[in-house]
């Protein structure tokens, strides 16, 4: 298995990049080919202590990068040889078999779309992360930034694909799949949500998904559902307040173990739950967002991934690819009709 990876994409592009695609290849079965600056890449690697190329890493030289100021149109327009583009041509033609980059969201989603194109019957592609939750097993919410407007449509399709990701990937045979709103009766939310509850319902009455209802964001996190089903404005205000909430969490819960010797002497003794704790909340444990509805797998990592994010992110990948996703989906779809 291959995966490609946009070498120059995100904030600490190329070296964690290549830190973090170098780590995959040791730790998963699975080669990797880094797509960008053929000279920057090969610094990184030698600023490492390694005079050749490594098993299992090739490199797919390009000549321009897409920036965060860039518009997203400009990685099918001007930026052609831009390491997102090739990367996505690489992806196209077979020479790889999943994607993974860190650049911009809005570049990523146009070449996606655009150069793989949409799974046949597809209306929408959306991005889909993992958020932790109590009961350790972690949900999939759908969309969380893609979709500004929204039908019910895309909204039914969005729990398709969660359901498909949840079965294929996280060997989730019965999905539960939720609505989220702002109130649990099927009573609440605006026309959109009224109307979405109601076909996802039909879809649970025939046996097609197992639909539990609306759901509040703040029982996401409890483990309402396997499957949150959003528009895209809702699903990233609500991921970002969860990411803020987190970060003010971990910054008073530090502040309170470094109040005096009784409270640092407590911190010792928990030093190592303290430390679990953080690494379930820790983006970089998951890797990115997977971009759902896609012709091939798209992992779009967070733009300030360290090497083990990117690690993970290929890790990632791979159980897309090796889980048949994009069969599951088709799959699911041919049933629905």
């Amino acid at each position: 298995m291959k995966i490609v990876v946009d070498a120059m994409g995100g904030d600490n592009a190329p070296m964690e990049i290549v830190k973090g695609a170098l780590k995959a290849v040791e730790e998963f079965d699975t080669d990797v080919i880094l797509v960008g600056i053929g000279e920057e890449i090969l610094r990184c690697i030698q600023s490492l202590g390694m005079n050749n190329l490594p098993k299992g890493i090739e490199i797919a030289h390009t000549s321009q990068v897409i920036s965060m100021e860039d518009e997203p149109t400009a990685i099918l327009r001007e930026k052609r040889e831009s390491s997102m583009a090739v990367g996505l041509d690489l992806l196209k033609d077979g020479t790889g078999d999943a994607l993974v980059s860190a650049g911009s969201t809005g570049a990523l989603l146009s070449g996606a779309t655009l150069i793989l194109k949409r799974i046949r019957g597809i209306r929408r592609a959306a991005l889909a992360p993992v958020l932790p939750t109590e009961d350790g097993k972690g949900c999939i919410v759908i969309d969380c930034g893609a979709n500004v407007e929204n039908t019910v449509e895309y909204l039914t399709q969005f729990a398709f694909m969660g359901a498909a990701y949840a079965k294929s990937v996280f060997g989730r045979m019965n999905p539960r799949v939720a609505l989220l709103n702002i109130g649990t009766e099927s009573t609440k939310g605006d026309p959109l949500h009224k109307e979405a509850y109601a076909a996802l319902t039909e879809l649970g009455s025939k046996s097609e998904l197992d639909f539990v209802g609306n759901v509040e964001a703040r029982e996401v996190l409890q483990g309402a559902a396997d499957v949150i089903v959003t528009d895209g404005w809702s699903g990233n205000v609500m991921i970002k307040s969860f990411e803020g909430a987190g970060v003010f969490m971990g910054h008073a819960i530090k502040r309170m173990f470094l109040k005096n010797f009784r409270t640092k002497l407590a911190a010792a003794l928990l030093k190592k739950d303290l430390g679990e704790l953080r690494g379930s909340l820790d983006y970089s444990e998951i890797g990115g967002s997977i971009l759902l509805g896609v012709a091939k797998p798209v992992i779009k990592a967070h733009g300030a991934s360290n090497a083990d994010a990117i690690k993970n992110a290929i890790g990632q990948a791979r159980k897309a690819v090796d889980g048949g996703l994009i069969g599951e989906i088709t799959s699911y779809l041919t049933d629905e009709k």
